[in-house]
């Protein structure tokens, strides 16, 4: 007769921890050892762009190979993230020899620890262990969330489900959603957007979205990395398009899940468009906007009684020489309210220099926030005229916003 696990919550902070595997598994087990302030090791010979994002962040370490047994040498935990048995039972053998606690995603019954369905309220964490069974144990999570919550769906309804669709001869048919998750920290996504999240049979998410949501997807959820890092690898929107379209025809529910909003230089309508032409249906789930969440986290209104009535959130990922740029930053000069700039850190320099060319006063109070509401989150005040310099002495990365106005020092004193 089997025993019952013994529940225990792990203080993993500054602890190493070893995760072997580097995709999607390892994408969505990663964030939550993170967030526990763990020490990572991941051990792979290739990477998700989502998990190569954290690595050049600093945020983690990767070795990329295969596992030898040394990668253990002073490891509290390892996490297995790997399809292939013998490999993850090789590396399971040498966690048994050295008395460390083994999580094996390909076998749970050859594991010596689990990995609980887990649900965040606050400083409240709620881990269920359904007995082997992470259907049981997502159902029991839920409801626990649901009652944490202490409220219903927007809509007050209950989850759609996909119907036969008579024009294809009663074959099921799936549908689409693009849900904005907001600007970093996992519980600014709305109610409707986390609902929908846990419906869904699919899931193609980018790398600004929070770790600890895909955390709390069903195991059975496909996880597709759609990453788009700035300047770096990238998946083709086309080849994302065809994602949506090809899993829904298929009878999934799939989730597009964008940080910020979709609309907001998300290219939800791309996605849209291509899901219509399809005919596949869509909802459009809106989300907190770092344009507006970023400035806010850093004590920074875009709009303030007397100092600014009018903001502008606009895209830097082009320089403004660039025959590409749709802006004209000669206008977005010559406007007294706030400026809020995204995608604009590499450009800067030549953002900055050409908005005080064209008459924005080189002293206007300016400021940087990267990360914005996470635990990451860094926040740089200058002015316009040294902001690019600053932003670049302090090593400032993207995800960052650029904020340029008197709203900057609006609420100091």
């Amino acid at each position: 007769m089997t025993s019952n696990p013994y529940p225990l919550g792990l203080r993993l902070d500054g602890r190493r921890v070893v995760v072997v595997g580097g995709g999607a598994v390892a994408t969505r087990r990663v964030p939550a050892l993170l967030d526990a302030g763990a020490d990572v090791l991941l051990v792979a010979p290739e990477l998700t762009p989502a998990l190569r994002a954290r690595v050049d962040a600093g945020r983690l370490h990767w070795v990329p190979r295969r596992f030898v047994p040394e990668d253990l040498d002073g490891a509290w935990l390892v996490q297995v993230a790997i399809d292939d048995p013998l490999a993850a039972a090789s590396v399971s053998a040498v966690a048994a020899e050295r008395r460390i606690f083994c999580v094996r995603a390909d076998d749970r019954t050859a594991a010596t620890a689990w990995t609980p369905a887990v649900t965040r309220h606050g400083p409240v964490t709620v881990a269920v262990l359904g007995g082997g069974d992470p259907r049981r144990a997502m159902t029991v999570r839920d409801a626990i969330r649901d009652l944490l919550a202490v409220r219903l769906a927007p809509d007050g309804t209950a989850p759609t489900q996909s119907r036969p669709d008579a024009s294809t001869g009663g074959r099921q048919t799936g549908r689409v959603a693009l849900v904005g998750a907001g600007p970093g920290d996992p519980e600014l996504i709305t109610v409707r957007g986390w609902r929908l999240l846990t419906e869904a049979d699919v899931v193609v998410a980018d790398r600004l979205v929070p770790g600890l949501l895909l955390d709390e997807l069903r195991p059975d959820v496909e996880l597709v990395d759609a990453s788009k890092i700035p300047y770096g690898p990238s998946r083709a929107q086309e080849e994302i398009n065809q994602i949506l379209v090809d899993r829904a025809l298929a009878g999934a529910f799939v989730v597009r899940l964008k940080g910020g909003d979709p609309y907001v230089f998300g290219r939800g309508g791309e996605e849209l468009l291509a899901c219509a032409e399809a005919c596949v249906p869509v909802t459009v789930v809106p989300g907190v906007t770092s344009s507006i969440a970023a400035p806010a986290a850093a004590g920074i209104p875009v709009t303030h009684r007397g100092v600014a009535h009018e903001f502008t959130v606009v895209s830097g990922h082009l320089a403004p020489d660039s025959p590409a740029s749709l802006v004209r930053w000669d206008a977005l000069a010559g406007l007294r309210g706030t400026l809020v700039i995204l995608m604009g850190l590499k450009n800067l320099a030549a953002i900055t220099a050409t908005l005080i060319a064209h008459g924005r006063p080189p002293q206007t109070p300016a400021a940087v926030v990267q990360e914005a509401t996470t635990g990451a989150q860094r926040v740089l005040r200058s002015t316009l005229d040294a902001v690019a310099a600053d932003a670049l002495a302090a090593d400032l990365r993207p995800p960052a916003v650029v904020v340029v106005g008197d709203v900057v020092d609006a609420l100091d004193g």
